[in-house]
């Protein structure tokens, strides 16, 4: 059986590559973790993977507003000093290969505009991320509720998430209403923050940022471009639920579904 190879990026104030890259191995793929100087190098080739990580952690300190500086970077950095990265990323998706962007990896692709993608085309920017509404940083566990009709082939047979979110800027904001619309229309809205019962809502603390329609987390019309705020990876094992030790639950944590959803759709559409 070929392997499935992802590449973790890190660098620049990232600190998620750790338990990314082990979610991705957990799942059955070969992963590597680099730097991006060496991808923009060249010493790292994007294109000898078939899934891309970008975790999350403080890119960039979370200076200019979350991951701006970040995409800037993509959107001009030159590969061994020739063409776009970015160029090469729009190149990797194309070719039908999966991208997840968690917390700062959200917000980076994001500003990048390849999410939501579709609107506008891809690389125009229809939202945001913004400073949580309680003002401080959240650290704290959520419930999520999966949109059934998403595309988003991470998400394929799963209906509920509990993760953790750790951040200071993860209020979700479009563009305007008409950029709202087109989410909801196309159902790019992938998950969103819920109540206990499994109901999205913008009450706090379940929804922790504000985020307007209690968006989490979005697809792109192909769904293999997903990216949300809480963070999966964080959720592998029963012993990091924050209840491990006074409830019964399953050896493996809910996280690891969505890198092997990945993995297999890999497996299955690229092989």
């Amino acid at each position: 059986m070929r392997a499935v190879k992802a590449l973790v990026l890190t660098g620049n104030g990232t600190n998620c590559e750790g338990e990314t890259a082990h979610a991705c191995r957990l799942a059955g793929a070969e992963a590597v973790v680099a730097h991006t100087a060496d991808v923009f190098a060249g010493r790292v080739r994007l294109a000898d993977f078939h899934f891309l990580n970008l975790p999350g952690g403080f890119l960039d300190g979370d200076d200019l507003g979350s991951a701006k500086a970040g995409a800037v970077r993509f959107q001009y950095a030159r590969v061994g000093g020739e063409h776009r990265f970015l160029e090469d990323l729009q190149r990797f998706v194309a070719d039908g290969k999966l991208v997840l962007g968690v917390c700062n990896g959200f917000q980076l692709l994001v500003k990048l505009g390849l999410l939501p993608g579709g609107a506008g085309g891809a690389g125009t920017q229809a939202a945001s991320l913004a400073h949580n509404d309680s003002g401080r940083f959240e650290d704290r566990w959520v419930h999520l509720a999966v949109n059934p009709a998403s595309p988003c082939v991470f998400l394929r047979g799963i209906e509920r998430l509990y993760v953790p979110v750790r951040h200071g800027e993860g209020k979700f904001v479009p563009a305007d209403h008409e950029a709202l619309r087109h989410l909801e229309g196309q159902n790019l809205v992938a998950v969103r923050y819920a109540d206990p019962d499994g109901q999205p809502t913008q009450a706090y603390p379940h929804n922790p940022n504000g985020s307007v329609g209690a968006i989490a987390g979005l697809t792109d019309p192909t769904g293999r471009v997903f990216g949300l705020m809480p963070h999966p990876e964080a959720f592998l094992h029963r012993t990091n639920h924050p209840r491990w030790t006074r409830e019964t639950l399953p050896e493996e944590g809910q996280g690891v579904a969505l890198f092997r959803n990945a993995v297999e759709f890999i497996r299955r559409e690229l092989f």
